[in-house]
C-alpha cells in the first residue's frame, strides 16, 4: 500500500504545477491568484519528498557506521 503512494504522490505533484502554471499563464489577472495555492503545494509534495529521502538515507548511514565500530 505505501509503495503505491509514492507513484500517486511522484505523479500528482508535478500534474498539479502543471496544472496551477498554465491556469496562472491562461487566466485573467483577477482570477490567477486562484491557482496559486496549488502550485505551492505541488512544489511541498516534492520538496517534502526530497527532504525526507535525505534524512532517510542518513540515518541509514549512521546505522552503517555504527555497525562497522562495533567490530
Amino acid at each position: 500500500m505505501k509503495f503505491e503512494k509514492a507513484y500517486i504522490f511522484s505523479l500528482v505533484a508535478p500534474l498539479m504545477i502543471l496544472l496551477s502554471i498554465i491556469g496562472f499563464v491562461s487566466r485573467k489577472d483577477s482570477k490567477k491568484i486562484f491557482y496559486l495555492p496549488l502550485g505551492l503545494m505541488g512544489i511541498f509534495i516534492i520538496s517534502e519528498k526530497a527532504l525526507s529521502r535525505v534524512i532517510r538515507r542518513k540515518k541509514i548511514l549512521n546505522k552503517i557506521k555504527s555497525y562497522q565500530k562495533n567490530k
